[in-house]
């Protein structure tokens, strides 16, 4: 094997600083863009904002191999920019079909059901009828142990409705999995190819 990483972290905040800086040696081209005229089709436009000023960033030292943490500031401006986005998107949803209502609040117990509907799809469930069912029994075990982390990990912090939630979840996804793998064990193994 070799030592060579299989991935890569890019740390995006470095290159919107060089474009930053390069927006601002050439603000010749900056103003052709600027001056263009507007469509009158609601299609895409182009969006040139003025470079905000660099601020200082707190200079902790990351751990080798890993980008720098996010500033308060950024995590602020990106979080601003993460939510006009989305509600651009429930707009357009809204004005193709009128009738939809707004979205609710993403919660904790929407975070837990996408777990348990993954883990149960992962382990067969939801198959057409009369189609053999596909099982990914190492997914399943991987996203069971993971509800097991977050149940650790927000112990004592949850509310008694979430807790009984994510506690009932668990012990389900956790009864499905020990039966798949009693079903799986009594099965002859297939026969080398």
């Amino acid at each position: 094997m070799s030592d060579k990483p299989k991935f890569e972290v890019i740390d995006r905040r470095k290159m919107k600083a060089e474009e930053e800086q390069e927006n601002q040696q050439q603000p010749a081209e900056t103003e052709k863009v600027e001056s263009a005229p507007e469509r009158s089709s609601g299609g895409p436009r182009l969006v040139v904002s003025e470079p905000k000023p660099q601020q200082p960033t707190e200079t902790a030292e990351p751990e080798e191999g890993l980008p720098a943490a996010p500033t308060a500031q950024e995590s602020r401006e990106q979080k601003a920019a993460y939510d006009a986005s989305a509600q651009r998107l429930e707009d357009m949803v809204r004005a193709q079909n009128p009738a939809a209502g707004a979205q609710p609040p993403v919660t904790f117990e929407h975070l837990v059901q996408q777990f348990y509907v993954s883990a149960m799809i992962q382990m067969g469930a939801g198959a057409q009828e009369g189609q053999r069912p596909r099982v990914d029994i190492l997914g399943a075990r991987t996203t069971i142990d993971l509800l097991g982390v977050l149940a650790e990990k927000t112990r004592g912090n949850l509310s008694e409705a979430e807790s009984k939630t994510l506690e009932t979840v668990l012990f389900e996804v956790r009864m499905a999995f020990l039966e798949l793998t009693r079903m799986i064990s009594m099965q002859p193994p297939p026969p080398p190819r």
